[in-house]
């Protein structure tokens, strides 16, 4: 099982960039903690971080045909991206949404997903392990569907 892992615009600030909402761990230790949670669940991930919203476009219609799964955060682009949230939609591979802070406590333009409609799950508000709670829940939605 292949995972694509989708890290949005700013997150490569991890660590530094506002540490009182996004915490201290870095976008390096999030990789290396689902890199670990992966080989224990028996998958695969491939990771991609971009600030560039075409990049991410891209991305994601590429991953059809080597991917059965995709954990996103797509972070601001969030609640602006119809770009996004389309790409994700066209290509149908079950999605987990994630998200570090707790997006529906903070400012009222952060409430809205795009992506949420065509997710299969929204993680949010645990910090780095919204990302290892997803992966997990990614990881049980495909192994059901596989076995229904």
């Amino acid at each position: 099982m292949k995972i694509l892992v989708i890290h949005g615009p700013n997150l490569n600030l991890l660590g530094t960039r506002e540490p009182e909402v996004y915490g201290t761990t870095t976008l390096d230790d999030i990789t290396t903690s689902l890199t670990h949670l992966a080989a224990e669940l028996e998958c695969v991930i491939s990771v991609i971080q971009s600030n560039s919203e075409g990049t991410l476009v891209d991305a994601i219609q590429a991953s059809r045909e080597n991917f059965q799964g995709i954990l996103i955060n797509p972070a601001a682009y969030t609640h602006t991206s119809v770009a996004i949230r389309d790409a994700l939609s066209a290509v149908a591979l079950p999605t987990v949404e994630v998200h570090l802070s707790n997006i529906h406590k903070r400012e009222e333009f952060r409430r809205h997903s795009f992506i949420a409609p065509v997710a299969v799950g929204q993680i949010s508000g645990f910090g780095s392990d919204s990302y290892l709670l997803g992966l997990r829940a990614l990881v049980t939605f495909l192994k059901d569907q596989t076995t229904a």
